[in-house]
């Protein structure tokens, strides 16, 4: 299959379909590109893993999809993000799940 034939059939998935496909593509990069487009920074939210360039938390967007939010509404909930920081995000939660569970944790908690 050529690029150009792919390209075809990549536009005409649905937009979970493309989510899942970015998703596919970023695990078949490496365990390194997990780190593309999340960010930790001191003094933004209190140094938890975020989106890059907002304040934005992995944990949050990984709790309310555990509370039946879709990428779908994410994505209109958070209109600075794109799918592609919401793949970044849940391979980092996959790769960090420890982390994540604990910073949910501490926000229930507070």
């Amino acid at each position: 299959m050529t690029l150009k034939e792919l390209e075809q059939k990549l536009l005409a998935l649905s937009p979970g379909e493309k989510l899942q496909a970015i998703q596919l593509l970023a695990q078949s990069l490496g365990n390194n590109w997990h780190w593309q487009g999340i960010e930790k920074t001191s003094r933004v939210c209190g140094g938890e893993a975020c989106i890059a360039k907002t304040r934005i938390p992995v944990w949050v967007l990984v709790e309310a999809r555990g509370l039946g939010y879709s990428d779908a509404d994410l994505l209109t909930s958070y209109p600075t993000i794109t799918a592609t920081d919401l793949a970044n995000a849940w391979i980092y939660a996959e790769t960090h799940a420890d982390e994540i569970e604990l910073a949910i944790e501490r926000n229930e908690a507070a």
